[in-house]
């Protein structure tokens, strides 16, 4: 599943595209995908323009001057890429069709926005933008791990008296939005803390200081544009590269790359996921 770096990324990847551009035609080339699309929602995407992209969590939020907005969820096999972009940033042609495109988005600059979804795990919504907060997907959301509500306070008093492990806590999309299996572990590893600690057990100094590391973890995957990990590709259908500078996920048994850390990287199961860690320096 895409997290936040990666949609990030692909959000950044379609607004010149995008922004500021017309729908002059939209296909929808099946009734739903991980749900049913709204009703009549090639109609109401065509002939609007798109005032601005933006990100909550994992989802991309295309607000629309005909006061809608577009939210896209890319699941586990979705792609968003774009071809034909005048501004030469992608590939000119627009390429053949393929049996996934399910949704197709040609705007008046020349540019086609495709999205692909081979499992159909994704999900698109059309939602009034002055209500988009209280979207079913999004008001349960915590705040940005990028943005001013997250805060060394926030994070302390949301692991105050918490009796689950800190990677759980850490998941949980009500305590910070976007966080995923990969950018945790790789936060932990940083902080030095292990992933089966209590969260409300660890000193409130540790857990202030884990705030900064989340954000420079998020803010390095960002430059790196995402991890490649089975389907993700950018929105210009390159791959991302921050999967080869994890200092934790997918290294079992490999070495700690900590200095002066002698110990390697383990594999345990938290509920239901993969977590990597270091079984001698995190603690």
């Amino acid at each position: 599943m895409p997290e936040l770096p990666e949609v990030e990324t692909v959000k950044r990847g379609l607004a010149p595209a995008m922004e500021g551009a017309v729908i002059v035609k939209a296909a929808v080339n099946r009734p739903d995908l991980r749900w049913p699309f709204p009703p009549a929602m090639a109609q109401r995407l065509t002939g609007a323009r798109v005032n601005a992209l933006r990100r909550r969590s994992k989802y991309i939020l295309a607000d629309l001057d005909t006061d809608e907005t577009l939210l896209i969820h890319l699941g586990m096999s979705g792609r968003m890429t774009v071809s034909g972009d005048p501004l030469g940033r992608f590939v000119h042609e627009h390429p053949q069709a393929e049996k996934h495109d399910h949704v197709v988005l040609d705007m008046d600059n020349g540019a086609r926005i495709t999205f692909n979804d081979p499992r159909r795990f994704g999900a698109m919504d059309l939602l009034e933008t002055a209500a988009a907060d209280s979207h079913k997907l999004l008001s349960v959301l915590g705040p940005e791990p990028l943005g001013n509500d997250f805060h060394e306070g926030h994070l302390i008093a949301a692991f105050k008296g918490r009796n689950t492990p800190v990677k759980s806590a850490l998941l949980d999309q009500g305590i910070i939005a976007g966080l995923g299996n990969i950018y945790v572990c790789e936060a932990l590893f940083r902080a030095g803390i292990s992933p089966r600690r209590k969260a409300g057990q660890i000193a409130a100094h540790r857990v202030a200081a884990l705030v900064p590391i989340i954000r420079q973890v998020l803010q390095d995957a960002i430059r790196a544009g995402g991890s490649s990990l089975k389907d993700f590709r950018q929105a210009s259908g390159e791959l991302g590269y921050f999967q080869h500078s994890f200092d934790a996920y997918g290294r079992e048994g490999e070495p700690c790359r900590r200095e002066g850390c002698a110990g390697s990287i383990a594999r345990i199961t938290q509920s239901g996921r993969s977590t990597f860690y270091c079984v001698k320096c995190q603690r």
